[in-house]
């Protein structure tokens, strides 16, 4: 860009900033694909990127239906754009590269119907068989410029199914003469689940025997998160509080000694919510739309979701659950804490599904108070967005809980929750009896009692209907957008790029 000065006239050259080039490899992306959170994150975060300034992309791949999702959403160019191939397993792989355009967000699509014809997205066994899908999507992040004749700076992958990027740049036979080419952001959605796989995996994937040792070794297995944060120039959990729980005995689960070693590059960055999806202004899928100074359409909400499910409303309160059921969300204590306010305190929704041993205590759970709780095993979108809008409080007393999304959604709708201060709830939940503009109500020791107490404490506040009109109020008000969080990963993206 040429200027001119005022003064001398003279020319000044002034160098245009590029352009950051990031892109998010991620195993599920919505509303193309989506199994819990990650899918979420992978389709927000990216459009909130490109709303400052960040040329942000995705690549993800075609499970089933997922190509047939994007014709339908008018998304899908007539014929692809070339293929990418890596070799796993000594044997070459390759997959058709498509282009999306979703929401106005460049996503790169990978089709191999034979590697990804999991429905289930996620392997119930992880080997080197098994791990051939998400290897192969780590890997194509690297050569996706064949392809798409666009090359990021940066490449930010999302927890243990791409964490093989940041690896591969350093200790891959052939990726690592690539190390130059890239940065590398890691996000840690929930380190539960780190990706461990025997040490013979390892020659085939294509690393080096010296990575076991460097970069990979726990206890006797390889560990892909590991790898991953030893070797991304930055790593980020999704909420602040998070990424001080994963550093402890407790949280950070035989990890804890690494992400100490590393806190210099941790960040915690508060997911958010995307509010054109989420919003009881607008939401499609309830039947009357509210806002924060007009509440009157959550009552038509009630009344749809009592009528769904079978239910003469006598005004008892109705509390929800919407996620997975497994011992992260606490359901070895909710069903219990519930089960002390039947018959007749409240009525409770149920919407997920999990192991058989919880599916098995929910479906008991359910016959024992058959008046009072209706259940929904598996995921309807359309069933979630009327719980939220319909229900009066939300529990989750989750054991741990990276960020959580369904509280910032029940924010949105006026459903006030109830949740144990762990992870990112605590960062986002305020106590409303120790604040005048609390948002919910929390407790602190993992005890069915003390779940008890707070859900106590949360219907005495619903019969006080001036303080619990406050308190919904005060959480429909709150602001947990995407811009927050895309204005951090901005920096972060600008520091890590020049820190080089």
């Amino acid at each position: 860009m040429v200027l001119f000065s005022a003064d001398t006239n003279k020319e000044i050259h002034q160098e245009k900033t590029p352009q950051i080039k990031a892109l998010h490899v991620s195993p599920e992306c919505a509303p193309l694909s989506k199994k819990g959170g990650l899918g979420d994150v992978a389709g927000a975060l990216p459009k909130a990127l490109r709303g400052v300034g960040i040329d942000a992309r995705v690549l993800t791949p075609a499970w089933p239906g997922v190509l047939d999702k994007a014709r339908d959403m008018g998304a899908l160019p007539q014929r692809p754009l070339g293929t990418v191939s890596a070799a796993i397993n000594w044997k070459s792989v390759s997959a058709r590269v498509w282009r999306a355009s979703v929401a106005g967000t460049p996503v790169y699509i990978l089709e191999n119907d034979e590697l990804y014809s999991n429905e289930a997205i996620y392997p119930d066994v992880l080997n080197a068989a098994t791990a051939e899908p998400m290897l192969f999507l780590s890997f194509a992040a690297m050569e996706l410029e064949r392809a798409a004749k666009w090359k990021p700076y940066i490449i930010h992958s999302h927890d243990w199914p791409t964490a093989a990027v940041p690896s591969a740049l350093r200790w891959h036979r052939h990726y690592a003469g690539n190390a130059a080419d890239y940065d590398t952001v890691y996000t840690i959605h929930n380190i539960a689940h780190q990706g461990l796989f025997s040490y013979d995996c390892l020659n085939g994937w294509g690393f080096r025997p010296d990575s076991y040792w460097g970069t990979f070794e726990f206890y006797g297995q390889v560990n892909l998160m590991k790898g991953a944060v030893n070797n991304a120039d930055a790593v980020t959990t999704v909420s602040p509080s998070y990424s001080w729980d994963i550093q402890t005995r407790d949280g950070g689960f035989g990890l804890d000694g690494v992400m100490a070693a590393n806190k210099q590059k941790l960040h915690g960055i508060l997911n958010g919510i995307d509010y054109d999806v989420w919003n009881p202004r607008t939401d499609a899928l309830i039947p009357a739309h509210y806002c924060a100074d007009d509440t009157e359409g959550k009552k038509g909400c009630r009344r749809a979701l009592m009528e769904k499910f079978g239910w003469n409303d006598d005004g008892r309160p109705l509390v929800i659950f919407v996620g997975r059921l497994t011992e992260q969300k606490g359901i070895d204590i909710m069903l219990d804490a519930l089960a002390r306010f039947m018959p007749d305190r409240i009525y409770a929704l149920i919407i997920g599904s999990g192991s058989d041993m919880f599916n098995r205590r929910l479906e008991d759970f359910r016959a024992a108070h058959a008046d009072s709780v209706r259940t929904v095993t598996g995921f309807s979108e359309e069933t979630a967005h009327l719980a939220y809008a319909g229900g009066d409080i939300l529990v989750m007393p989750s054991l741990f809980e990276p960020c959580g999304l369904s509280q910032l959604i029940a924010f949105a709708y006026g459903t006030i929750p109830v949740a144990r201060a762990t992870g990112g709830l605590a960062d986002t939940v305020i106590d409303a009896d120790g604040s005048p503009d609390g948002t919910g109500f929390l407790f602190t020791d993992y005890r069915i009692d003390e779940l008890e107490r707070a859900l106590d404490r949360a219907l005495a506040a619903k019969y006080d209907a001036e303080r619990w009109s406050r308190i919904m109020r005060s959480a429909m008000k709150s602001d947990f957008s995407w811009n927050a969080a895309a204005a951090e990963y901005a920096e972060l993206y600008k520091k890590v790029l020049k820190s080089e």
